[in-house]
C-alpha cells in the first residue's frame, strides 16, 4: 500500500479572493500544509494587511497579488507574477466573488453583470490560464468554492445561483476533460459561513440571516476553519481519486 501524501510541500498555490473571509482561511490552511500561496484578491490594502501577519508565522512562503480577475488581462498578470515568484502552480482555488444578494427583480443590470462577472467570470479565466501548466505538468488540482444555495434555493439568491451554478457545471466539464492529465477538479460549497459578510448580514437583516440559518438541520452557520479543511484535503495528491464533484459543507442543509 502507498504511503499517504499529506504534505503541499514543494507544491504552489494559488488562492482567489484571498484577503478576507473564507478565501483567508484556504490561505492559511494551504500554508499550514506546506505549500508556497499566492493570494490575489482587488482589495489591495486587505492583501497588504493578510502578507503582513501571514509573513511573520510563514516567511516567504507566502505572496500577494492584486487585481481583477473578472478580466483575462488581470488573470494573465496573476499567472505571470505566480511564475516569477514560485514557478509554475499546481494548486488553484477559486474563491473569488461575492455576489449581490437581494430578490430578483430588485436586481439591476449592473449588479447582475458584478454578479455573473465576481462569481463565474473569475474562475473561467483563471481556470484557462493556469490548466497549461498543470497540462504540462501532468497534475494539477482546482478547487472551486460553490454555494450550496444553489442546491436549496435561498430566498433572494437566484441570480448569484446563476453564477454559482454555473461554476458547479464547469467543475464537472473541466473534471471530465483532464481527468486523464492528472488533474482534478471539485467545488466546495459552503452554507452561510461566519465570515464579516455573515456579521453584516446579521446586522442589517436579521429576518433574511434567520432564514439562512433555519435551513440548516445543526442550527448554526458554518465556521472558516470547516471550509478551508476540506479544500486542503482536495488539493493534497492523496485526492487523486475525486474529482468532478460538488462537496457540501453545509451542517446538513442538503443531504445526497
Amino acid at each position: 500500500m502507498k504511503k499517504k501524501q499529506t504534505s503541499l510541500e514543494g507544491q504552489v498555490a494559488v488562492v482567489t479572493g484571498g484577503a478576507h473571509g473564507i478565501g483567508l482561511g484556504i490561505v492559511e490552511r494551504l500554508l499550514q500544509l506546506g505549500a508556497k500561496v499566492v493570494a490575489s484578491d482587488v482589495d489591495r490594502e486587505g492583501l497588504s494587511s493578510a502578507h503582513g501577519r501571514l509573513e511573520k508565522s510563514f516567511g516567504t512562503s507566502i505572496a500577494v497579488h492584486a487585481g481583477d480577475l473578472s478580466k483575462e488581462r488581470g488573470v494573465q498578470s496573476l499567472h505571470r507574477a505566480v511564475t516569477k515568484v514560485f514557478g509554475p502552480a499546481q494548486i488553484l482555488v477559486n474563491c473569488a466573488g461575492g455576489g449581490v444578494i437581494r430578490p430578483f427583480l430588485d436586481h439591476t443590470p449592473e449588479t447582475l453583470k458584478a454578479t455573473i462577472d465576481r462569481n463565474l467570470w473569475t474562475v473561467i479565466w483563471c481556470s484557462r490560464v493556469f490548466l497549461p501548466d498543470m497540462v504540462a505538468a501532468k497534475y494539477g488540482r482546482i478547487v472551486n468554492i460553490g454555494a450550496d444555495s444553489v442546491r436549496n434555493g435561498l430566498p433572494a439568491h437566484a441570480a448569484y445561483n446563476a453564477a454559482k451554478g454555473g461554476m458547479h457545471a464547469l467543475t464537472s466539464g473541466l473534471a471530465r476533460e483532464f481527468a486523464l492529465n492528472g488533474i482534478t477538479v471539485n467545488t466546495v460549497a459552503p452554507c452561510a459561513v461566519n465570515t464579516e459578510v455573515w456579521a453584516k448580514v446579521k446586522k442589517t437583516n436579521r429576518k433574511l440571516a434567520q432564514q439562512f440559518v433555519d435551513v440548516i438541520p445543526m442550527g448554526r452557520v458554518g465556521e472558516i476553519e470547516e471550509v478551508a479543511s476540506m479544500v486542503g484535503y482536495l488539493a493534497l495528491p492523496e485526492a487523486a481519486f475525486v474529482t468532478g464533484q460538488v462537496i457540501s459543507v453545509n451542517g446538513g442543509s442538503t443531504m445526497l
